[in-house]
């Protein structure tokens, strides 16, 4: 049942958002590869609402490894090293994304719901980290120091909102995915995978546009606003996400049979032909394409002079390029294209993306930049639905959400530890101060080192996936 928007003096917002409604619903489902998902029993509006998790998603996202980063490195000072251990702090968690995937399978509520109690503690975990880490952030910058505040207060306090936000992200989204999951018939699978990464990528868009606005003119109290605000716009959008989206069944929260064991489900999981291969091509494939997420920024304002606003942007473009890659995938994959070789694709455009990367410093060119930063986005897009389709496609219906969140918790991983892997490997170079001689600028070595090892980190993600195409084609044609 949908649930009604308006009543009494709200009757013309009503048939406002009615006409909107039937606008969307009758040119949208045209134009848009996944809208088509919509069923008479699933209403796009129903799906849409839903998405909000991945909105709110996406826009803590941008904060963590967009905005907050090059403010940390530029603005406050803070070693490339440091934030890239506090970006990879998330990571501490990520491992978890199974169990929590799995427990949300089998969870038992006296109240009949299993995935809504996941999410919503999700979101208040990460209401928290929002909440409290611009502080941290300001004392770890060392702007306290005429308060004498001890030295760990700071690196301590960050510590602990990067790890709540990173903790809530994982359980909301992981939880999100298989709601949705259970919600859409299998035939839909694809396009649902693009409508959710979709919306999460319009969050990322909308948020880094939003956030170089409002940080344009920087000030710690501007900072301040902008990660508070997003902290409450995060608990609006998950609460009206859960709105009458799951299905109360009070069977849920009796306890006919002992509960499952994770141990026991995670070895029958893992020992499903194929799995551990495909798991180990995730995890290649994201490190590969995640190494650059924090130099991205402080790279175009090192070396190519843009300004705060200029580099936030760049977010923007990632961002509009995985989104035109996740809009192509589902539309192609919802055609019977193997998801394996959809994700291949991803990492052939990968590689020439990072070598345009590469050349756009040397030769000064602001252009070449947005292009190499863009095909990054477009294939590390084609590569996230090709493996997140293959995973839901293979999962067994009853551990939908063990197979998403094992899924999960290898993405997460591979790209907390690249998070911290860039940072480390640039700030090594750059001590070390090797090939300096041959760069215009001490700086550039470090960030042409870290771009150079991810170009190799998509030729082996390359030959990781060659054995599962290949036994996926041989069995089509018997």
């Amino acid at each position: 049942m949908t649930p009604a928007y308006g009543v009494g003096d709200a009757g013309l917002m009503n048939r406002v958002n009615q006409r909107m409604m039937a606008l969307w619903m009758g040119y949208g489902t045209k134009v848009l590869p996944f809208a088509d998902v919509a069923t008479p029993d699933l209403p796009l509006g129903r799906l849409l609402r839903l998405s909000l998790i991945q909105v709110s998603v996406g826009m803590a996202l941008v904060l963590l490894v967009g905005t907050l980063n090059r403010v940390m490195i530029v603005e406050l000072k803070v070693s490339a090293a440091l934030v890239g251990v506090m970006i990879a702090l998330p990571l501490l968690f990520a491992p978890f994304r199974a169990l929590i995937g799995f427990r949300s399978d089998t969870h038992q509520s006296e109240l009949g719901w299993r995935r809504v109690p996941f999410i919503w503690r999700g979101t208040m975990i990460q209401f928290g980290g929002l909440a409290i880490m611009p502080f941290a952030l300001i004392v770890l910058s060392g702007a306290n120091a005429a308060a004498h505040a001890p030295a760990w207060i700071g690196p301590s306090a960050a510590a602990l909102a990067f790890l709540l936000v990173g903790a809530g992200l994982h359980i909301t989204q992981t939880v999100g995915l298989a709601l949705a999951t259970d919600l859409v018939p299998i035939e839909s699978h694809p396009k649902m995978v693009g409508l959710m990464y979709v919306m999460l990528l319009v969050g990322s868009i909308v948020s880094a546009l939003v956030f170089g606005a409002l940080l344009a003119d920087y000030t710690h109290g501007r900072l301040v606003q902008v990660i508070q605000g997003s902290a409450v716009v995060t608990v609006v959008l998950n609460l009206v996400a859960l709105w009458k989206q799951e299905t109360r069944n009070p069977r849920r929260g009796r306890p006919y049979a002992p509960p499952a064991k994770f141990k026991m489900a995670w070895k029958g999981f893992i020992r499903e032909a194929g799995t551990a291969r495909r798991l180990a091509a995730v995890g290649i494939g994201s490190l590969a394409f995640s190494m650059m997420d924090i130099l991205l920024e402080p790279y175009g304002g090192q070396l190519l002079g843009m300004t705060v606003g200029a580099t936030t942007r760049l977010t923007a473009t990632l961002a509009t390029g995985s989104l035109l890659g996740f809009a192509i995938a589902s539309y192609v994959l919802s055609r019977g294209e193997d998801p394996f070789r959809m994700a291949n694709y991803g990492a052939v455009v990968g590689v020439p993306a990072f070598l345009l990367v590469m050349l756009a410093a040397p030769l000064g060119n602001i252009q070449m930049f947005t292009v190499g930063v863009s095909l990054i986005g477009f294939g590390a897009g084609l590569f996230g639905h090709g493996t997140l389709t293959a995973t839901i496609n293979l999962a067994p219906k009853a551990q939908v959400g063990l197979a998403l969140g094992a899924w999960g918790a290898v993405q997460a991983s591979a790209a907390g530890l690249g998070a911290a892997l860039g940072g480390t490997l640039r700030d090594l170079v750059r001590i070390s101060g090797a090939f300096s001689g041959a760069a215009s600028s001490p700086e550039a070595p470090g960030y042409m080192a870290v771009f150079a090892l991810e170009v190799v980190l998509l030729l082996w993600a390359l030959a990781a996936m060659a054995p599962l195409l290949r036994g996926r084609e041989t069995a089509a044609a018997r």
